[in-house]
């Protein structure tokens, strides 16, 4: 490469920089800034700082703001709404999914409901020494057993959730199965009021499972993420504790999801 188009890449990539630092200065709360708001950030004279600024404007990743100063451009929303359409639940899940496996040892699912169905979205494994369990992607669970499908109809309005109860075959999986229509909602006030779900042995008898809540941008409940455990080696007394890991791992895929519009 001659000395003449390194430099030409150097100032590409300065000029780059100094535009990413120019986006970058846009948040909740500042929604339009200044020509000299940018000259300070930057470090340079206004003048320089008006020729990147313009330079955005003719690109249409700012535009002029009506009161004065620059707001975000219509190229922005462009990217955004691109960037939304890459974004699959499984997508803005899998990360925060990944990093809970790891850190309790067991599997973790995530779960949608379908009607009357209960369908495994995604799974992360966390590796050697977690449960080995049948839920595949794409399989499908009952409505009344298991920490998800409890959580998943806990937060639909109640006629509707016992309309589903009640039209669905209530199988009994374990002798913990609940298959009692009223007794499954009183279990789901419960989980209500809880914010997450803890059940022993009652889809696999030496399975537990911890639930959570998934949100999306209405702060509709759109999924559940659960942990998956032997029943044997999680004590009563560490439940609080996954709960609160799961809690926050929800909140976390519910951020992301309400971030890419899902």
């Amino acid at each position: 490469m001659s000395g003449t188009a390194s430099t030409s890449y150097r100032e590409r990539n300065s000029t780059a920089d100094r535009a990413l630092d120019i986006l970058l200065m846009f948040t909740d709360t500042h929604l339009v800034v200044s020509g000299t708001a940018v000259a300070e950030r930057l470090g340079v004279a206004r003048s320089t700082a008006y020729r990147y600024l313009q330079s955005l404007v003719s690109s249409r990743f700012l535009e002029e703001a009506p009161g004065g100063g620059f707001r975000l451009g219509l190229r922005v929303m462009e990217i955004a709404r691109l960037a939304r359409r890459s974004y699959g639940l499984s997508e803005v899940a899998l990360p925060a999914m990944t990093t809970l496996a790891e850190d309790v040892r067991e599997t973790v699912l995530l779960t949608r409901r379908t009607g009357e169905l209960v369908v495994c979205v995604d799974r992360a494994e966390a590796g050697t020494g977690a449960v080995r369990i049948s839920y595949e992607r794409g399989s499908t669970l009952p409505l009344n057993a298991g920490a998800a499908a409890l959580v998943l109809l806990a937060w639909i309005p109640d006629e509707e959730a016992r309309r589903l109860l009640e039209s669905a075959d209530l199988r009994r999986f374990t002798p913990a199965t609940l298959t009692d229509v009223d007794t499954l909602m009183q279990r789901l006030a419960h989980i209500r009021r809880a914010g997450y779900s803890v059940t022993r042995g009652e889809l696999d008898a030496d399975v537990m499972g911890v639930a959570a809540p998934v949100r999306d941008e209405q702060q509709q409940v759109v999924a559940a993420v659960s942990i998956a455990a032997l029943a044997s080696r999680v004590f009563p007394e560490a439940e609080a504790e996954l709960a609160g890991k799961v809690q926050e791992t929800a909140r976390e895929i519910s951020q992301r999801l309400t971030a890419v519009g899902g």
